[in-house]
């Protein structure tokens, strides 16, 4: 196949509509040009894309499946994204749904470096959920939340993430929080190994700050200790978080947090689909986890559409390594069963404000979640 396929949702009034509005796409995502102009030869036969079908879908719904060439695209994740659904995206009624990547797009772009089975081999958990409490809220002191992740971490909590709203306030500093934060795990984790434990608790920092401080940020958490960071690319764009992830130097696992990214997914017929997004391009851009919220909580995604996110996640024709979705918002221990039915056991799950409530006994609660996500 010697171009990718992107999928799309088009809101049209007849074939012929959906036809054009297809081939406007195909424009507008390439070359940006008048179709009567588009030079013969190398740019009209490589670079233009190419309408593969447009098949209806119902209620005024076509699908149309659009063929891109590499040479559109280079070799930046930005540019690919701007092929995807640049000028599209301020078109009505397009939404894209579904990537199909072909080798070219496998050998340009790899992925996550760790992916579900690298993130397994590192907390030394064979077989199970992964146990993830967020530490929170904002406005803790660094002590408070340092304590938080002392208490979760060695009562076997798999992967300690801080909130995502956590960047540089002063109640918090970073680098003071992360130096605390990394201290309070590297201690449980060793209380754990003399019980025996064999398996250990990974802590992921929040990037704050600037744009351009997101690597320097990065190294930090990483000299301090964090065994991962979270990013949001919906603010620092998805680009800032495939550096770092083909950086040899960092090394480290990314989660990567929906926060600003709602608006691409919650139009019916306009941004992506949720799977896209939240399996696919995460995946694409290097995240080693991808956290959606959970059906049921506070955020309104359906069981489909959460299942939609999962089976990007794993698909295993996608790019790169298959990656760990971690549903949460508003989740609590007793909701931890019907989640493992829908989802299974190569997945995060996330518990944040529910373990508060157990104050000093949150070890607790982490033991209760290990109970639930091993039976």
């Amino acid at each position: 196949m010697d171009r990718f396929i992107v999928t799309y949702r088009i809101r049209a009034d007849d074939a012929a509509d959906a036809a054009g509005r297809a081939e406007a796409i195909a424009l507008e995502d390439t070359v940006e040009i008048p179709r009567d102009v588009v030079p013969k030869g190398y740019v009209e036969d490589t670079i233009l894309g190419k309408v593969l079908d447009v098949v209806e879908g119902g209620d005024g719904v076509w699908i149309a499946r659009i063929g891109y060439h590499i040479d559109a695209v280079g070799r930046e994740l930005p540019q690919l994204l701007n092929v995807v659904l640049g000028n599209a995206s301020i078109l009505r009624g397009v939404k894209a749904i579904n990537l199909t990547p072909n080798a070219d797009l496998r050998q340009r772009f790899s992925g996550a470096r760790f992916g579900a089975a690298g993130l397994r081999g590192l907390i030394g958990r064979e077989t199970g959920g992964f146990v993830c409490p967020v530490i929170k809220p904002q406005g803790s002191s660094s002590e408070t939340l340092a304590r938080l992740c002392y208490l979760t971490a060695v009562a076997g909590a798999d992967i300690i993430k801080e909130d995502h709203g956590l960047a540089n306030q002063d109640a918090a500093p970073f680098r003071e929080r992360v130096k605390l934060c990394a201290a309070a795990v590297l201690q449980a984790n060793s209380e754990r190994a003399q019980t025996g434990e064999t398996s250990r608790a990974l802590y992921f920092a929040n990037i704050g700050g600037h744009g351009d401080h997101v690597r320097d940020l990065a190294y930090y958490a990483k000299d301090a200790g964090a065994d991962g960071v979270l990013l949001i690319p919906g603010l620092f764009g998805f680009d800032a978080m495939n550096r770092l992830a083909q950086d040899p130097e960092f090394g480290l696992p990314i989660m990567a947090h929906p926060s600003h990214l709602g608006p691409y997914v919650l139009s019916p017929d306009n941004g992506y689909g949720h799977g896209m997004l939240f399996g696919q391009l995460m995946r694409l851009a290097g995240a080693d986890i991808s956290v959606f919220p959970n059906y049921g909580g506070r955020f309104g995604f359906s069981r489909e559409e959460c299942q939609e996110i999962v089976e990007h996640c794993r698909e295993t024709d996608g790019l790169g390594p298959i990656i760990l979705p971690s549903p949460g918002g508003g989740m609590s221990i007793d909701r931890l069963g019907d989640m493992v039915d829908n989802y299974g056991h190569d997945c995060v799950y996330l518990l944040g404000g529910s373990l508060l409530r157990y104050g000093d006994d949150i070890g607790e609660a982490i033991r209760d979640m290990r109970a639930a996500l091993s039976d």
